[in-house]
């Protein structure tokens, strides 16, 4: 039985607001040092994370590679793309593991948080799928397609369309890319949602770009059931382990990050998700 802890975002929110402002004597304050100035490497290295992939990712790592490495290791799912963050800004765990560089990038510039990324673990391939049509051509004018509302999301599941020809975006248009951006629409219209929500909205509307590990949930399987998927190779939405700035050397978050890299880990990912997720291991560009 997994002994992780489940948070809700509403419990979590007010534990992270409390927390927030007495993170300096909590249990997992990366800034607790042992005498000598150094990490303690006898304390548990706390690591946030939702669900799937990546808390089960850990998971394995926790019960088949961390005793051997020396390294204590808890994990905290979190149901939301938000709360780690902040909960690793604020001191509430070491570590998150749940996200991708154009997430980050964006979310410290609004937050004004001080994340950075360890080191590059899986890509969860986005997806397009359909419960009412059975290919591309498929599509029609007056059709609607629901991407996901987040701005890294959105830019990404928009340019998986344009990359398939399903529209066309105006020259030039970056990751961050908005429904505005689109050039030519080819008559379909467009929702945008909250990613969790997408696999339920399937049966609302003709398609959805879906994020892997909604989709990994929801049982649908992006290399067999998608209309079209995201490549792998170059692709700059890996997600990563992070930490608060100044952690990167926690001797804990290096043995972590060794561990994340490892040919157990590469094995595991490729067994357990058949192409739903695939390792990217490898530095953080």
């Amino acid at each position: 039985m997994r002994k992780n802890i489940k948070i809700s975002a509403a419990a979590a929110a007010v534990t992270a607001l409390a927390l927030g402002a007495t993170a300096c004597g909590t249990a997992s304050d990366p800034a607790k040092k042992s005498e000598g100035g150094k990490a303690d490497e006898s304390r548990a290295l706390v690591v946030a994370a939702s669900p799937t992939p990546h808390a089960d990712i850990l998971d394995y790592v926790k019960k088949n590679l961390a005793e051997k490495a020396g390294l204590k290791l808890e994990v905290k799912e979190f149901t939301d793309y938000v709360l780690p963050n902040t909960a690793t800004q604020s001191g509430e765990v070491d570590a998150n593991f749940f996200q991708h560089k154009p997430y980050l990038d964006d979310f410290n510039k609004k937050q004004k948080t001080d994340i950075v990324p360890v080191v590059n673990v899986e890509l969860e391939p986005l997806a397009l799928y359909s419960k009412k049509v059975k290919d591309l051509k498929d599509l029609k004018a007056g059709q609607t397609v629901a991407v996901p509302n987040d701005t890294t999301n959105e830019g990404r599941a928009l340019h998986l369309l344009a990359d398939n020809g399903v529209i066309v975006l105006k020259d030039g248009v970056g990751t961050d890319a908005k429904l505005s951006d689109i050039k030519d629409t080819k008559g379909l219209e467009f929702k945008e949602l909250e990613a969790a929500t997408l696999p339920r909205a399937l049966n609302d509307v003709d398609a959805a770009v879906i994020n892997g590990n909604y989709a990994i949930e929801a049982d649908l399987k992006p290399v067999e059931d998608s209309l079209a998927i995201e490549k792998a190779d170059g692709n700059p939405y890996a997600n990563f382990l992070a930490v608060k700035r100044g952690s990167e050397k926690d001797p804990r978050v290096e043995k972590l990050a060794g561990l994340l890299n490892s040919d157990e880990v590469k094995t595991f990912i490729e067994k357990q998700y058949a192409g739903a997720v695939v390792p990217a291991f490898g530095p953080v560009e």
